[in-house]
């Protein structure tokens, strides 16, 4: 069920984030508690926050200051205090094996809060071995709501402790950048937009998601490209849902053809595909062997050691040539099953590369919920917006768009894109987003969102 929020909500200025972004704070040692502050208190396993919900605590979608998810910690005697920010004398506390919110005087408020590590943390009754935790999934299930306390529980009792404003680093100069520091404005169902094509059956077409062709996309700065395929006789197809009755629909290859040769022109510009994808891996395969001069500009990210050392700089993709990066949707066990992988050609498997939040803020009119969490967080499926491995960071991208794309909601909606990602979905993933992803991007002014974030570094 979506929880609303006012469409009224007063937007932070570009100028206003990249202030707040970089001031500086007190940064915690390696082996160190955190200094007293404001923060989430943030499963490491569901990526969720614990929420002060009427008396119990519980793991809740991230939504910023709202929801009664932000504590304030600070030292009593040997141990802290996590103390509701909206409940003033209320904290973080335990009865038996549940965690509830008591009086910050009384003893079951108080928690040793231990390090384990790799900046997450365990919080302990004092002198029990009992931590605050999340409770087993049960199958066919995601893990339950109430959180618990127990004894220790391996990765189900680790916590981060995320500043609700964490502090931003300078950002390095032009070609120092690397990925994971950058931002770029991506365009949410690109090829939908009505003037290159086909989009969409009859009455359905009457609200494309963007307004100008993939060149003026380009021109305007555009650098993230959300398309979905489908496969016909013709080959993969751009339509939203599927093709049937769709009019003079664009295939892929043209669309990439497109993004390639305006590479080969711009030689310092980087562009990302996301592939919503509904074909056979030897059919996308084959669209890709008529886009001319693909393989000059591809980027292999599994091919360059990304994952044991991090992204590289812009600079160093430009210097190599390699500047367009491929996503697909798809399933990796899928593919082996059809005996084709789609990473032997060239198109990363999304889930291993980046985060994602959940695709939509609600209807196309109306209160919008603004709750930041996992696109892939289900009873089969967990992986945190949090998700971080040693030495590597994926991409981060950061859906903000509703069920239907309608010019005065995305104006709205845009216009609010830099409050949205400072106070909810950064702290909600740990990390900036990488992508800003929009309908109607020419709307509301996303770039001045992008423009601020691309002023800092998140830690």
């Amino acid at each position: 069920m979506r929880t609303p929020h006012a469409l009224l909500a007063t937007a932070v200025t570009a100028a206003a984030l990249a202030a707040a972004a970089v001031t500086p704070a007190p940064a915690a040692g390696a082996d160190a508690v955190p200094p007293a502050g404001t923060y989430y208190v943030q499963s490491v396993v569901t990526g969720l926050n614990a929420a002060d919900a009427l008396g119990t605590v519980e793991q809740h979608r991230p939504r910023g200051n709202e929801d009664r998810q932000q504590w304030t910690l600070r030292p009593d005697g040997d141990g802290h205090l996590l103390e509701n920010t909206d409940r003033p004398g209320a904290c973080l506390g335990r009865a038996g094996d549940r965690a509830l919110t008591v009086s910050c005087a009384a003893a079951e408020a108080r928690w040793q809060i231990t390090p384990l590590g790799a900046d997450r943390y365990a919080l302990e009754a004092p002198g029990a071995d009992r931590r605050l935790t999340v409770a087993p999934k049960p199958a066919g299930a995601t893990h339950p709501a109430p959180l618990s306390v127990g004894s220790d529980a391996g990765d189900l009792a680790a916590w981060y402790l995320t500043p609700a404003d964490a502090p931003g680093g300078p950002m390095p100069p032009r070609g120092q950048r690397t990925l994971d520091q950058v931002t770029f404005l991506t365009a949410h169902n690109a090829y939908a937009n009505g003037v290159d094509g086909g989009f969409a059956p009859p009455f359905v077409d009457l609200f494309p998601n963007q307004s100008r062709g993939i060149q003026q996309q380009l021109a305007d700065g555009v650098r993230g490209f959300m398309l979905d395929i489908h496969q016909t006789p013709d080959g993969a197809i751009l339509c939203h849902n599927s093709c049937t009755l769709v009019r003079r629909p664009v295939a892929l290859w043209v669309d990439l053809q497109r993004i390639t040769d305006f590479l080969r022109a711009h030689p310092d510009e980087f562009v990302t595909v996301f592939l919503e994808d509904y074909v056979d891996p030897g059919v996308l395969r084959a669209e890709l062997d008529r886009v001319r001069g693909l393989s000059e500009v591809l980027y292999r990210p599994d091919r360059t050691g990304v994952r044991e050392n991090g992204w590289p700089t812009t600079g160093e993709l430009a210097a190599d040539g390699h500047r367009l990066l491929i996503f697909t949707d798809h399933s990796r066990d899928a593919d082996r099953s059809a005996g084709l992988t789609r990473d032997s050609f060239g198109v990363m498997y999304q889930r291993e590369w980046t985060v994602e939040n959940h695709w939509s803020m609600g209807p196309g009119v109306g209160s919008s919920d603004w709750s930041c969490h996992s696109r892939w967080y289900d009873a089969n499926t967990t992986i945190p917006l949090t998700r971080t491995e040693p030495g590597f960071r994926p991409l981060f991208v950061m859906n903000h768009f509703r069920d239907a794309a309608v010019a005065s909601t995305a104006t709205t909606d845009n216009a609010k894109l830099a409050d949205r990602a400072r106070r909810f979905c950064q702290p909600a993933a740990r990390k900036k987003p990488t992508y800003l992803a929009v309908d109607r991007y020419d709307l509301g002014n996303p770039a001045a969102a992008v423009d601020a974030l691309n002023t800092y570094t998140y830690p």
